[in-house]
Order: structure tokens, then C-alpha cells, then sequence
């Protein structure tokens, strides 16, 4: 997932334990091999390249999962951003992404989003609008947090760390040290962050970054820098995130979420009771 990912249990060392956290670690593996948009032998991957697929469980829930956010979110959450992506720059996992390049597209790098995508639930079988294709990157990895955590909350008290996506779970209060922010103690509930501070390239004279507005299929023109949610799950926390970015300073303020809001004046601002 492009990412390093920690696990943190709170138990006795012996088998048990260990077992618990291998089988974290396959979790992952294996979303990760469903969900990746740069594994071209993904289910992803096949979905995007024939536009309809039998799709496993858990990608007909990540699916619906985003479709939802869309709904609730007004379009600005949007898992059809995958063209406005790679037509942006971000045509491969980030770490081969070249920094600095010739811009190929003379600054025209938007692209439509917004495609239907139907989930026929009795057969499991999803298809895409034609000329459409879905990224998953704006939920995938919450995604993964949330179903690592149910493994190792049987077990004891933990905490699972994907690069910023943060949960925890169980009676333990965990300090959690937030980036530009507080240290906040949490018991159970999920943090992530979404900003334009850390996957960015420029093409020509323009700097690009990942973070889409699906109105202009474009990256997001915005006041804000970097906006760290909380919230019950990961999955929920990966939508708030972007969505208040999307908003900008004053709409992300007025929300009532639980958030640190890093300006781009350099301005810091705890929000929604946080």
C-alpha cells in the first residue's frame, strides 16, 4: 500500500500473539492484492480493464462503501477519479512517480468523473459506466485498518498504524502524537489525514498533487495544506479527510468534525471539539 505499517498489541509474547499478527499481516497482503490499481493481475485491475467483473466480497464492499461516501458527500468523495489521476501524473505507484517532468498535456490535465458504477448484490457482479475506471486509494487502506483491527482486538488491546491510518481498540488509552498537532489519547476510534504536503510532483512550471476535485478532475485548488480527522473507523476517518480538504478552511470548519486544519498560510486550527 505504499506504506509502512505498524501493529501494536498489547498482550503476553507466545504464539497466540504472533499468529494474531501474522494474520494481520496476510490481511493486508491480501487486500492489497484485490484493491491496487498498479497490480495489473488485481481484481481491481480487471474490473477497470473490462468494466464489469464478479467481484470478491471484499471488493463489492469497498465499492459500495465509496459509492455511499459519494452520495453523502456530494460528489466530493468520488472513487471514478482514477482518469483525472493518471491524467494528472499518478499513473503508478508513488515511489516510481518522477518528480519533475515535461508536462505532456500543455496544463490540460483534467478529465470527467462522476460515472455510474451499479453493485448487482444478489450475484455480486459490478460494472462501470464506459470510459470510466475507479481508484480505491481514497478508502482502501482505512479499509484494511478497520478489518486488521477487528483481528488483533480478540486478542487484546492494540493499535494499527498504515502510514497515518490509525486505529485502535480495547480498554488501553493509546497516546497518539499528531503531526504539526496534540497528542491524543485514544480508546477506541480511527485518525487519517489528507493533505497536499506529501504525494506531489510537478509537470512543467505546475505543481500536481493526488488529491482530485472531482467537479474539475483536476487537483484540488485549496486554502488548506493538510486536514487530520478523527472518527469510529478508518474507513470513515479516509472520507472525512479528503472531504474537508475538498472544502476548504472555513466549510471544514464549520462541519462539527474533529479535526486539525493545517492552512496554507501556516495556520493551525483545532476544530469540531477536538
Amino acid at each position: 500500500m505504499g506504506t509502512t505499517i505498524e501493529l501494536l498489541l498489547d498482550a503476553d509474547d507466545g504464539e497466540q500473539a504472533q499468529s494474531a499478527l501474522r494474520a494481520v499481516e496476510e490481511e493486508f497482503e491480501r487486500l492489497e492484492a484485490m484493491l491496487s490499481r498498479f497490480r495489473p493481475e488485481s481484481q481491481l485491475s480487471q474490473l477497470n480493464r473490462d468494466g464489469r467483473i464478479l467481484a470478491p466480497p471484499d471488493l463489492e464492499r469497498v465499492v459500495g462503501l465509496a459509492l455511499e461516501a459519494r452520495e453523502q458527500t456530494a460528489g466530493r468523495f468520488d472513487p471514478t477519479v482514477y482518469d483525472a489521476l493518471t491524467r494528472a501524473g499518478y499513473d503508478r505507484s508513488f515511489e516510481q512517480v518522477e518528480p519533475a517532468a515535461a508536462a505532456e498535456d500543455d496544463g490540460q490535465q483534467s478529465a470527467r468523473c462522476g460515472g455510474w458504477v451499479t453493485i448487482d448484490t444478489e450475484n455480486g457482479e459490478i460494472e462501470i459506466e464506459p470510459g470510466f475506471h475507479i481508484d480505491l486509494g481514497g478508502i482502501g487502506k482505512g479499509y484494511a485498518v478497520d478489518r486488521a483491527i477487528e483481528i488483533l482486538a480478540v486478542e487484546a488491546p492494540c493499535l494499527v498504524n498504515a502510514g497515518g491510518d490509525l486505529a485502535v481498540r480495547g480498554d488501553k488509552p493509546w497516546p497518539v502524537g499528531v503531526e504539526d498537532g496534540p497528542t491524543l489519547e485514544l480508546t477506541r476510534g480511527a485518525i487519517a489525514t489528507s493533505g497536499r504536503d506529501r504525494r506531489h510532483w510537478r509537470r512543467g512550471d505546475e505543481e500536481r498533487h493526488h488529491l482530485i476535485d472531482p467537479s474539475t478532475g483536476r487537483p484540488a485548488a485549496t486554502d488548506l495544506v493538510r486536514v487530520t480527522v478523527v472518527a469510529p473507523s478508518a474507513t470513515e476517518a479516509d472520507v472525512l479527510a479528503k472531504t474537508l480538504f475538498l472544502s476548504g478552511e472555513q466549510e471544514a470548519a464549520a462541519a462539527g468534525v474533529p479535526a486539525l486544519l493545517i492552512c496554507a498560510d501556516g495556520r493551525k486550527r483545532l476544530v469540531g471539539g477536538l
